[in-house]
This record gives structure tokens, C-alpha cells and sequence, in this order.
């Protein structure tokens, strides 16, 4: 063979090669790509459930305490007063009437009118039977 074929060849294979190398490179830049997408999908996912977890261990926290306030005896003697009208022994349950009807049976409350006092003069004129 002939050096122009060789060195043709060569030349051939060489830019073979750089397009090969370019392409490879791509490819690799891609999946880098998509792995780099799909970590920080997941990572974002993580936060979001971790974040959820928190709330839910509070409200977890709350729904705790007002149990122990719903198993309280205080609690449920206050139902008991309140929902069922039972009393203790030697106390007296009053009940009221409505609103509108205390309202009713209520005395009138004269409210007085707001005016000046009577000047110096006019007490002293009264005083002495003018």
C-alpha cells in the first residue's frame, strides 16, 4: 500500500475516533444529566415526606394530650354536670331561662340623661326660695 493510502486511512480512523470520543462524551453528559434530575426528584420527595412526618408527629403530640384532658376525671365530672344535668350531693342545680325571656322579666334600667350642672347662681336662687 501506498504511504497516501495509509496515511489517508489514518487520517479516517483518527476522525473515526474524535467522533466516537464526541459521542461517548455526549451520551455520558446525558445520563449525568438524568441522573442528576432524578436525585434531585428524590431529594425534593424526602423533604416532602420528612416534613409531613413532623407535622404529623405533632398533631400525633396533640391528639395525645387531649386524651389524657378526655380521660381526665374533671372532664368527665364537668360532662356530667354540664351534659347530663346530675349534681353532687347537697347542691342545687339552677336552671334559668332562655335569654330572650331574662330579658324579658329583667327591670328597665333608666339610663340618665347626661347634662350640664346647674350654674352657682341658680343654687343659691333656689336655696333662698326665689
Amino acid at each position: 500500500m501506498s504511504k497516501k493510502k495509509v496515511s489517508g486511512f489514518k487520517n479516517k480512523l483518527k476522525a473515526l475516533g474524535e467522533y466516537a470520543f464526541l459521542l461517548i462524551s455526549l451520551l455520558l453528559l446525558a445520563s449525568l444529566y438524568n441522573s442528576y434530575k432524578r436525585m434531585k426528584t428524590a431529594s425534593n420527595k424526602v423533604y416532602e415526606v420528612e416534613d409531613r412526618v413532623e407535622r404529623l408527629k405533632s398533631e400525633n403530640q396533640k391528639l395525645k394530650e387531649e386524651a389524657e384532658v378526655l380521660k381526665s376525671e374533671e372532664y368527665k365530672e364537668r360532662e356530667l354536670r354540664d351534659k347530663l344535668g346530675l349534681a353532687k350531693e347537697g347542691e342545687a342545680i339552677v336552671v334559668l331561662p332562655e335569654e330572650e325571656v331574662l330579658r324579658k322579666l329583667a327591670p328597665k334600667v333608666k339610663v340618665a340623661e347626661e347634662r350640664l350642672p346647674e350654674p352657682n347662681w341658680k343654687k343659691w336662687f333656689y336655696l333662698f326660695g326665689f
